[in-house]
């Protein structure tokens, strides 16, 4: 800067503070490679670090493992509990895994409830089984979230370099294969890839693609199973059986696609359609002229857990015009237990609207009686397991008396499930038993074959 005599007499200039655009430019940066949850290296980051690690051990010959952990049910907890308390859980699985693991080792939060580890470093199979094991083992431990203590369990796949893969990708997909076998193989394992699953993960994706269209395409349909009151020796009820007629593959067994079914969430779409169709068709008997029996629907713990359902309830009766007493949803012990309070206040509203509850299999679950005492269940069902061997198995014998002395001393009516001798049915009368369905009373039926059977009933009743 000059004056009027052309001098020079300092300097003008203008001064801007840049440190906000300095740490937005440092939160995207960290953004770019980290996720935002955990900390943890975000995906793209971890392919880097895996592509880096693979040119490494192609120079100096050092094994490559990927771990791909999924955390198994993690749904139900989001449905149940929100998205905060699952945020908060993911924080804790993702400190859990750090301490599993070795600084030489990377995390990384795949997205989701997923996380992948790759471990260099090692001399063999035996050092990444212990790990996955460590993993498995560490998770399993009660995390405790805003003071509710929530269990999770997790699935690990396991790929190495180079058997399994050359690039990133491929040991990712590997390793995501091998999680999925874990799932199958019962949850909370972990099982190592090989060649043999990319046939099984084919069939799998063809049968959940087939799964998908199959409901648009009509293709599913319910059998009956009669219930018979031990007192009267009359046709009392019926239980809603879900069956999948292929165009294929024919007749496809329930335990085929149920599993798959609801570990992709098409359970809950199934399963409305079940309740809806199940609905009418115990109202369209009545509309012939057939005796009104009350129908049971199976529900899965992804449609009791999904909001919304006394309303789904409640149009469904509406639209088909069945009395609600004439509808019983049975669900498992397990799923009383997941949420108790919300659970109770479900129940209290579909008892209010006349709709009867049943707790399905009981006594293979972990209810607690004080929890049956404060439910408003109206029916147990003993599970097969105990009727198959009584009344020769003192055990047997002991535990299903058991359970029918409890139920009725709460007011709750039994069934017993698997009845296929009539010496079964002999010690079920004799003590009291008030409800029993198997192969001896009548193996699920078609729509046409139980609208005989109710015939009959009328006759027999006339």
């Amino acid at each position: 800067m000059l004056d009027a005599q052309g001098r020079f007499i300092g300097y003008r200039g203008i001064g801007k503070d840049i440190t906000a655009q300095r740490a937005n430019e440092a939160r995207i940066h960290y953004l770019a490679r980290n996720d935002e949850l955990t900390g943890l290296a975000n995906r793209s980051a971890f392919q880097e670090q895996l592509a880096h690690a693979i040119r490494q051990s192609q120079r100096h010959g050092r094994p490559i493992a990927v771990l791909f952990i999924d955390l198994d049910r993690f749904k139900n907890i989001n449905d149940t509990l929100g998205h905060g308390e699952g945020d908060k859980l993911l924080q804790e699985v993702a400190t859990r895994l750090l301490g599993c693991l070795r600084e030489s080792d990377t995390l990384a939060r795949w997205g989701g409830d997923e996380f992948v580890a790759m471990l260099e470093e090692f001399d063999n199979a035996n050092e990444v089984a212990q790990i996955a094991r460590r993993v498995l083992e560490s998770l399993a431990v009660p995390h405790i979230v805003n003071d509710r203590e929530l269990v999770i369990t997790a699935s690990v796949g396991i790929s190495a370099y180079p058997e399994d893969g050359n690039d990133p990708q491929s040991l990712l997909k590997a390793a995501d294969i091998a999680m999925y076998r874990a799932k199958e193989a019962g949850k909370n394992n972990f099982q190592y890839y090989s060649p043999q699953m990319n046939v099984h993960t084919f069939e799998r994706l063809t049968m959940e693609a087939n799964l998908r269209r199959a409901l648009e395409r009509g293709e599913f349909l319910l059998h009956y199973q009669p219930k018979i009151d031990l007192r009267t020796g009359m046709l009392s009820g019926a239980e809603a059986l879900i069956r999948w007629q292929h165009p294929d593959m024919g007749l496809v067994p329930p335990l085929q696609f149920i599993p798959l079914a609801e570990e992709t969430g098409l359970i809950v779409p199934i399963g409305a359609w079940v309740l809806r169709t199940a609905s009418a068709q115990a109202r369209a008997w009545q509309a012939l002229g057939l005796q009104r029996l009350r129908m049971a629907v199976n529900i899965s713990s992804r449609q009791f857990s999904q909001t919304g359902l006394l309303d789904e309830v409640i149009d469904v009766l509406e639209q088909t015009g069945l009395d609600a007493d004439l509808l019983e949803l049975e669900i498992t012990e397990s799923m009383l237990m997941d949420d108790p309070k919300k659970t109770e206040t479900l129940l209290n509203e579909l008892k209010a609207i006349g709709v009867h509850i049943a707790i399905d299999d009981f006594g293979t679950g972990y209810s607690s009686l004080a929890y049956l005492k404060r439910f408003p269940v109206s029916t147990l069902k003993i599970d097969r397991s105990f009727v198959k061997d009584v009344p020769v198995d003192a055990d047997d014998v002991a535990i299903t008396l058991a359970i029918i002395g409890l139920a009725h001393n709460l007011r709750i009516r039994v069934t017993a499930e698997g009845v296929e001798t009539e010496a079964q049915r002999a010690f079920l009368r004799h003590h009291d038993c008030d409800e029993i369905q198997g192969y001896l009373i009548g193996r699920p039926l078609p729509i046409e074959e139980f609208a005989k059977l109710l015939s009959a009933s009328e006759m027999v009743k006339a």
